[in-house]
């Protein structure tokens, strides 16, 4: 693995690991992982963090300072697009009509086996 393989001023991609009153965790990777601190959040007062991320969340993310013996970065979303915009997945809408339409067709499904099995039989 590449020892220099983050760099101050980069941006890059992470999931958030977890959220406390101070901060945001987020690991980029099997070995780095960093926190983003409070007042790396935003310009404004931030009243509370889990306005700004979800635990699980992917989000970009910009590197501060690296300690590559700890594997530990300092992040920001400070200033930057950091929600990765992915298509959301339409919701299946239900037709009301539930299972009806198996209903009314079971009976007649099964006459036709019955008939199948009915002559192999024969």
């Amino acid at each position: 693995m590449s020892r220099k393989k983050y760099k101050n001023g980069n941006i890059v991609t992470g999931c958030v690991t977890g959220i406390e009153k101070y901060g945001i965790f987020v690991s980029l990777d099997n070995y780095y992982s960093g926190l983003i601190h409070i007042s790396e959040v935003s310009n404004s007062f931030v009243r509370n963090i889990n306005d700004y991320v979800n635990i699980g969340e992917t989000i970009n993310v910009k590197i501060l300072d690296v300690n590559d013996n700890d594997f530990h970065l300092k992040l920001s979303i400070k200033d930057i697009d950091y929600r990765i915009n992915k298509k959301k997945k339409s919701k299946i809408v239900e037709v009301g009509t539930g299972f009806k339409c198996l209903e009314e067709s079971l009976d007649n499904w099964i006459s036709i086996k019955e008939k199948e099995l009915l002559s192999k039989k024969v």
